[in-house]
């Protein structure tokens, strides 16, 4: 029986991936009665507490990864890269990002801002840009009186099949059935979804 689409379950993919590869690796990782519990490493920081770098017109606060000779406190299992950069008019910044990763930009304000390469054009507000292969991510802010913020966001890639259905993204077209079953009969992180 084919199914439409609904949410949540990707996050539940995700941790079920970390865990499945925790199990596997080790890394910490509790088993108990096929539960894989993990000891929490997580940080959270406020804005305040966010390390920042500025630089020739760049201001970066470094989320995860290094940025302009600072590096997050914040520790993730799996690689990633998430920067908050600001750049003032007619500045630029050229950000090193490993070349195996994959890596997008999402403009939060400004409409004149130029990735990748001089020649490209110019990016607006609330849109994303997806970088290719390569180990730099180029961005210029070519206005003369806004300021251009975005995020980059990079990691390692996790290499695993993908398969969505609306806002379903699992590893298998089974899966995929059997989260549309959970969501139906209101189970496995459903219970209090209303569906009809």
């Amino acid at each position: 029986m084919s199914a439409s689409c609904d949410s949540d379950r990707v996050t539940r993919q995700v941790i079920k991936n970390v865990l499945a590869k925790l199990q596997k690796e080790g890394e910490g990782a509790l088993v108990r009665n096929g539960i894989t519990e993990i000891e929490p490493k997580n940080l959270e920081l406020s804005s305040l507490e966010i390390p920042r770098a500025e630089k020739d017109g760049v201001e970066v606060k470094v989320i995860a990864g290094d940025s302009l000779g600072i590096k997050s406190p914040y520790y993730t299992t799996t690689p990633i890269m998430f920067l908050d950069f600001t750049l003032k008019p007619g500045s630029q910044t050229h950000q090193t990002v490993p070349e195996s990763w994959t890596a997008f930009a999402y403009i939060l304000e400004g409409d004149e801002g130029v990735f990748g390469s001089l020649k490209s054009l110019a990016i607006q507000a609330h849109h994303v840009v997806v970088f290719g292969p390569g180990d730099l991510v180029s961005v210029w802010n070519k206005s003369t009186s806004r300021a251009l913020r975005f995020l980059l966001i990079a990691g390692e890639p996790i290499g695993e099949p993908l398969v969505q259905c609306g806002p379903f993204v699992m590893s298998s077209q089974d899966e995929i059935d059997m989260a549309f079953e959970d969501y139906r009969n209101a189970k496995n992180g459903f219970e209090l979804a209303k569906s009809s």
